[in-house]
């Protein structure tokens, strides 16, 4: 099949749909999806989306808070368009429907999580993304603008490359045409023309043995672009979750929300007793790298698997009344949060680096654009601040449309494009291969390039990770395409984009801790060049 479409959206998170929503009054969208709909991570989101709204708060103290956050490695002018944007990016969410919670006097029900001086985070419970999904995919749904192709894994995006033209991370004028995408239902790979395309495919957490992001969050949209030879940055900034719930046994691990921190419960160790202090002021609402830092030690230190979160000495009505979803997850494997303290254990859950992009979403190849997760705005730096990146989303989608409905119409399709030439490829009939790849991945990256390394932990993963890139992309060139075999080549590309921004970061800063450089190099640290990246 071959379609042509005026803009072409990967993903149907909050950036995927909030970008269609706008973009339909331009002309024809087409969202493309691997799974159902609703399956994102935006779903998964629990805490809120931080935006100042009443005083005290002011954007100064918003910015300061995100500054401090990501160690001063934020684009501030990135910053400050995104903070004093905020309040009309959320409006817009409240005029299509999504209802936070509010309080007696019926103003907004603000929260306070780590690293904020003041509460300014908006929620439903602690169901944010849930709502926040639900409503927007029923606006995309009811708008006849746009069409939805669920169950479609985008293989690759379509440049000059495809036309026989050499290119590199060097080449002027890389432009992107659409993109090739597997129909799960028919097996054929179908050719999408766009004038213009939308990255919002999320993260990449299933890199990792324990996250937090659902299975769909493997990476694809950092992949593809890289294979197409855009700019990649900052992906040694993994962001830990310091709180997943400990139940081994579940994947992806079930994320217990900053807010419960916020409204008061606190980190013990094993033993009942409470450590923040040992290593920061701001004690269980510290930044999500030092306290995910600290947790790991105290984990060092103990030999046990996991401490606690209690929130024992929380009013039991008001603490079930504020997370639901979470006393209902803790009941389901016999704790009571209101009696019982909360097993915890940090897991992977966000990529503060990945597809380079300007302050209107424009990447570095043009008429493509990237929001949300896969994208890098220069609004996290070294450490994203709880409940920034729903916002993130909603800031540079609505600013990607302003910049492609400009152009949309100097835009011509490329009729040149060939379909998809899968000659010579076989049916693999092989999946414990891939099977055993993935967990190998994980494996290396669980073990070496966690929330602390060093140069021989990342030497080592990189070694392994050299072998298993060859198997697969022996095993991509000879096989026709399924999803799990994209999926796997994608995250391997991923980890070695980590692995390798990690090795040249010659300091400690942020997410990314060496003990081979315990501090911050304030004179900057020395990387290469992005044509080998």
């Amino acid at each position: 099949m071959r379609k042509k479409v005026d803009f072409l959206v990967i993903g149907t998170g909050i950036a995927g749909l909030t970008y269609a929503l706008k973009a339909s009054a331009y002309g024809k969208v087409c969202i493309v999806t691997k799974s159902n709909a609703e399956e994102t991570a935006t779903k998964y989101a629990q805490g809120g989306i931080a935006a100042v709204t009443y005083t005290p708060d002011t954007y100064d103290k918003h910015i300061r808070d995100t500054l401090i956050a990501g160690d001063d490695l934020n684009d501030e002018n990135i910053v400050r368009i995104t903070i004093t944007e905020a309040p009309e990016r959320v409006s817009e969410l409240v005029e299509y429907g999504v209802q936070f919670d509010k309080n007696a006097s019926g103003r907004f029900d603000l929260a306070k999580e780590g690293g904020h001086s003041e509460f300014r985070v908006l929620h439903h419970k602690d169901q944010t993304g849930l709502e926040i999904e639900r409503t927007l995919l029923a606006r995309a749904r009811e708008n006849s603008n746009i069409e939805i192709l669920e169950n479609h894994f985008t293989v690759d995006l379509i440049t000059q490359h495809h036309l026989g033209v050499e290119v590199n991370r060097r080449t002027p004028n890389i432009t992107c045409f659409g993109a090739y995408v597997l129909n799960n239902n028919s097996k054929q790979i179908d050719t999408i023309l766009a004038k213009t395309t939308l990255m919002a495919t999320g993260g990449a957490g299933n890199v990792y043995a324990t996250t937090t992001n659902p299975p769909i969050a493997t990476g694809d949209g950092i992949a593809m672009v890289h294979r197409a030879k855009g700019i990649i940055e900052k992906m040694e900034f993994i962001q830990f979750h310091p709180t997943s719930l400990y139940n081994p046994s579940e994947k992806p691990s079930f994320l217990i929300t900053e807010a419960l921190r916020g409204f008061g419960a606190v980190l013990k160790d094993i033993k009942g007793n409470e450590f923040m202090q040992k290593y920061d002021s701001r004690l269980s609402l510290a930044p999500r790298d030092i306290v995910a830092r600290a947790i790991d030690n105290e984990l060092k230190i103990s030999g046990e698997d996991h401490l606690y979160l209690d929130a024992r000495h929380l009013p039991k009505d008001e603490l079930i009344s504020h997370f639901p979803g979470v006393y209902a997850k803790c009941l389901s494997i016999g704790i009571d949060m209101t009696r019982e303290m909360i097993p915890v254990v940090p897991a992977a859950h966000y990529v503060c680096g990945g597809i380079k992009v300007d302050e209107w979403a424009r990447s570095s190849i043009q008429n493509l654009y990237a929001s949300g997760e896969c994208s890098s705005t220069g609004l996290h730096g070294a450490n994203r601040l709880a409940s920034n990146s729903l916002l993130e989303s909603l800031v540079f989608s609505h600013r990607a449309v302003i910049d492609a409905s400009a152009k949309i119409k100097d835009i011509e399709f490329c009729d040149d494009i060939p379909d998809w030439n899968a000659e010579g490829t076989v049916m693999n009939e092989e999946m414990v291969l891939i099977t055993q790849t993935l967990k190998e991945l994980q494996g290396i990256m669980t073990n070496y390039v966690g929330i602390v390394r060093s140069n021989l932990r990342l030497q080592r993963a990189s070694e392994r990770l050299d072998i298993l890139n060859r198997e697969t992309e022996e095993l991509y060139k000879h096989s026709i395409l399924i999803e799990k075999i994209c999926e796997v080549r994608n995250l391997i590309k991923v980890a070695d984009l980590i692995i390798r921004m990690a090795k040249e970061r010659k300091e400690s800063r942020g997410l990314h801790f060496s003990i081979d450089y315990p501090k911050s190099n304030e004179e900057g640290s020395v990387f290469m060049d992005t044509e080998d990246l």
